[in-house]
C-alpha cells in the first residue's frame, strides 16, 4: 500500500492556517492531521471544533482528527459535524472501546485508536477488525518536535501482524518524530499513514518539505 502523508497543523503558523494548509496540499499532502489536546490527558492545550470547522472550509483533503482528550465520547458528534473525516481516540482513556469505535462509525466517520509508547498492542486486539486506523505514537503525546522513539518500528511490525492475524484492513498511522531520517524505517515496518509536523512546517517551505518527505517515503512526487 502506498504510504499517505498527513501534515500536522500543530507545527503550522496558526495565524496563517489557510496558507499553510494550501502549501502542504500543493506538496501532495493526502490528509491534514489535527491534534486536539485538553491539558489533562496530555500536558498541552491546543485547538477545538471551531478550528477544525475553519480548516474544513479551506482544505480539499480529508481531516484526520486525533483526540488526545480525557472524555472523547462526549465530543464525537461535535467533531464529525465540524468536519472530521477520521476520529482517533486513545485506548488509555476509553472504558468501552468497542462502543466508542461503533459510535464514530455510526456518525459517518472513520474510526481510529491510538496507542501511547508504553501501551501494549493487546489493548486493540478485540476491536482490531472494527478499526479503520491504528495510530502508533512514536513519542509521548503532548508536544511537537520530540525525538522519535527508536524501538517504534518493532511495535509497528507487531501491530501489522495483529491486523493480519485478525483480518483487519486498518491503516497503521505513526505520529511523532517523523522526518527524512526516520520515515524509511517506519514505512519499511508497515506504516501506511505518516504524520509529520516540525519536519514539514519547521523549515520555511512546507510545500517543498512535503514533497521531500513523500519522496523519502517512496511516494512518487509530481512537480
Amino acid at each position: 500500500m502506498t504510504p499517505r502523508l498527513a501534515p500536522s497543523i500543530l507545527s503550522a503558523d496558526f495565524a496563517n492556517l489557510g496558507r499553510d494548509v494550501a502549501a502542504v496540499e500543493a506538496g501532495g499532502a493526502d490528509l491534514i492531521h489535527v491534534d486536539v489536546m485538553d491539558g489533562h490527558f496530555v500536558p498541552n492545550l491546543t485547538v477545538g471544533p471551531g478550528v477544525v470547522r475553519a480548516i474544513r472550509r479551506v482544505a480539499t483533503v480529508p481531516l484526520d482528527v486525533h483526540l488526545m482528550i480525557g472524555n472523547p465520547d462526549r465530543y464525537l458528534q461535535t467533531y464529525v459535524e465540524a468536519g472530521a473525516s477520521m476520529l482517533t481516540v486513545h485506548a488509555e482513556v476509553v472504558p468501552h472501546l468497542h462502543r466508542t469505535v461503533m459510535a464514530i462509525k455510526e456518525l459517518g466517520g472513520k474510526a481510529g485508536v491510538a496507542l501511547n509508547p508504553a501501551t501494549p498492542i493487546s489493548a486493540i486486539e478485540e476491536v482490531a477488525r472494527d478499526l479503520d486506523l491504528v495510530l502508533v505514537m512514536s513519542v509521548n503525546p503532548g508536544f511537537g518536535g520530540q525525538k522519535f522513539i527508536a524501538r517504534t518500528p518493532d511495535k509497528i511490525r507487531r501491530v501489522r501482524d495483529l491486523l493480519a492475524r485478525t483480518g483487519s484492513g486498518a491503516d497503521i498511522e505513526v505520529d511523532g518524530g517523523i522526518d527524512l531520517e526516520t520515515v524509511g524505517a517506519v514505512v519499511a515496518s508497515g506504516a501506511t499513514v505518516l504524520v509529520a509536523g516540525h519536519a514539514i512546517f519547521g523549515h520555511g517551505d512546507p510545500t517543498a518539505a512535503t514533497r521531500a518527505l513523500r519522496r523519502a517515503a517512496g511516494v512518487t512526487v509530481d512537480g
